[in-house]
């Protein structure tokens, strides 16, 4: 005998694949979103602070290469020898073989077969070309910063432009060097832009690779305060909500460090 009639049984199971269809599809969506933020946290930049008690060792002398590789302390293409690097930071080799591991995994360290790793070593045509993707995307990032951009962000970039200006090498006119993260004028704008496809695309390996050139050609004559001058406009545009001079800003100011690179590399300064 039936339970209920063959159409309320047919009505019945259509309902359970109808909400069993939902349910999975709810599944597929969250673990989608969330594969998204998670892929925008992994490129997020962040430097470990370096006063953390809580860091590792391999923390710690990830943080000291990097930052020796940025400020040119490491040359382009110098190998890395573990037993000067172990005698230089004062670490073991299980410590120092997972920084350069993660080194390697942004790109600023290259390994060769048979040769072993070394500083990653970039002609002038592959720095340009990344000014040029620089130069559009950025600019696209300050227009939508403009757009969205909350009163207490404005605050937060006027705040961190204040920090800038209190640097020695800048007042002296002999660099303009920013930690990377929030330290960092051009990531805290990307940051604003809301745009995770844009953070993924210029806060990962491109992100990297670009501070590298960012600081060692920020300290020819001239251009650290120049580079300082035009930060301060940019955030008077976004301050203004004026994406249209917030972009045409941005790019004007990633094209005149674009052509001091190559103004520097044609008077003999190698990259």
């Amino acid at each position: 005998m039936r339970l209920f009639p063959r159409s309320d049984t047919a009505n019945c199971r259509q309902s359970s694949v109808f909400y069993l269809t939902i349910y999975f599809f709810c599944l597929l969506s969250c673990q989608f979103i969330f594969n998204c933020r998670q892929s925008v946290q992994i490129a997020s930049p962040i430097l470990p602070d370096l006063d953390d008690a809580n860091l590792t060792l391999a923390d710690r002398v990830f943080a000291q290469i990097q930052d020796a590789i940025v400020k040119g302390q490491l040359k382009a293409g110098v190998k890395m020898s573990e037993a000067e690097l172990t005698a230089r930071y004062g670490v073991s080799r299980g410590p120092l073989r997972e920084a350069l591991r993660r080194l390697e995994a942004r790109k600023l360290l290259t390994r060769i077969p048979h040769v072993g790793v070394r500083v990653v070593e970039l002609t002038i045509d592959d720095v340009l070309q990344m000014y040029q993707v620089r130069e559009v995307l950025e600019g696209m990032a300050a227009r939508l910063a403009a757009e969205h951009v909350t009163d207490d962000e404005v605050h937060g970039l006027k705040h961190l432009l204040q920090q800038h200006q209190q640097q020695t090498e800048l007042q002296m006119g002999k660099g303009y060097y920013q930690e990377e993260g929030d330290f960092d004028f051009h990531y805290r704008i990307v940051k604003a832009s809301r745009n995770d496809v844009l953070m993924q695309m210029l806060c990962g390996e491109l992100y990297h690779r670009v501070r590298l050139y960012r600081y060692q050609f920020s300290v020819t004559e001239g251009r650290p305060q120049k580079a300082f001058a035009e930060h301060s406009r940019i955030v008077e545009a976004i301050e203004a909500r004026d994406s249209e001079m917030a972009e045409l800003l941005m790019r004007r100011h990633i094209s005149s460090a674009r052509k001091n690179i190559e103004a520097n590399y044609h008077k003999g300064n190698t990259l």
